[in-house]
């Protein structure tokens, strides 16, 4: 949804088109992408919220966008993730991270969760394109390494991106850990690391601009997931900072594996592929997956076990 305003603005819609929806004080809530037209005009782009048969306020909403200064046509696609009211759970795939003698778990949303499925969306790279730790279910797949982009989750309920300053293991606070390259943004800014395109994966053909994903995280501890076509790893990191994301990773890149799917109801009724990737079908990872993904439930209390 468009607005044109003299300020920002904050609003939600539902993505029927129906009003804007009227949220309780307290729950966060998605900052609008602004861009300025002139000198007295900005235009906004509004999230709309698509899980509204959770029923806990908005907990997931999407939004589409032109990112500033990118060529005409190219749109990036985006998914907010309210953490204080969900799960964010790690699957191995069948092949994804990388070849383990750890068991694999169920290499697809286990049907334990997917009642209270809300999205899922692509993990990072295989670990023989990059040595990453991978951490979830009391399993740690590959040890941590120090200095890396991590997302985090924690046995409080809260959820991080963080430069990893620990050691191999994880540690009693973490519930679930990934890991993939340095810091795409760091206190809300594109790192300098964003220069060298050869730092941040082999693309397809060579070419330096490929579909390439990344996961924010907001002022507010929300989660941010994007995705767009022709994206070198500086034009990727704009994009996140245009999403308000404080500090962001890079996930995986080229066509094959960019995803984000949510769905119209319980039980993964309807799921809607929500980053324009022909390359990609939506029930996706409702069966067995070749590589590692994060599925996004309804949560019962702070901390608890993901679904396995």
């Amino acid at each position: 949804m468009l607005l044109s305003v003299g300020v920002g603005v904050t609003a939600l819609t539902a993505t029927s088109g129906a009003a804007t929806s009227r949220v309780a004080r307290g729950i966060s809530t998605p900052a609008p992408v602004c861009q300025k037209v002139t000198a007295s005009k900005t235009t906004c782009v509004t999230w709309s919220v698509r899980d509204t048969w959770a029923g806990h306020g908005p907990v997931v909403a999407l939004l589409d966008f032109h990112p500033l200064g990118q060529p005409a046509g190219v749109v990036a696609y985006a998914g907010w993730i309210r953490t204080a009211a969900t799960i964010l759970g790690l699957y191995p795939g069948y092949e994804g991270p990388g070849v383990t003698t750890q068991p694999r778990g169920p290499e697809a949303v286990p049907s334990s969760g997917i009642g209270r499925l809300l999205a899922t969306f692509n993990s990072g790279f295989y670990e023989h394109d990059a040595a990453a730790g991978f951490y979830t279910n009391h399993t740690l797949y590959f040890p941590m390494v120090k200095g890396l982009a991590t997302v985090v989750r924690y046995t409080n309920g809260t959820v991080g991106i963080t430069q990893w300053a620990g050691g191999p293991n994880p540690g009693p606070t973490v519930l679930m850990a990934r890991q993939n390259l340095p810091l795409l943004v760091d206190n809300s800014v594109a790192t300098p690391a964003t220069a060298n395109d050869f730092a941040w994966g082999l693309t397809l053909y060579g070419a330096p601009a490929v579909w390439r994903s990344a996961l924010g995280i907001d002022k507010n501890g929300n989660l941010i997931y994007a995705a767009a076509p022709a994206q070198t790893a500086a034009s990727m990191a704009a994009i996140m900072v245009q999403l308000h994301s404080v500090r962001a990773m890079e996930l995986d890149i080229n066509p094959e594996w960019p995803i984000f799917v949510t769905y119209a109801g319980p039980g993964a009724r309807s799921p809607s592929l929500d980053v324009a990737n022909p390359n990609q079908i939506p029930n996706r990872f409702l069966y067995s997956s070749t590589k590692d993904f994060f599925a996004v439930f309804l949560s019962r209390h702070p901390g608890e076990a993901q679904p396995w």
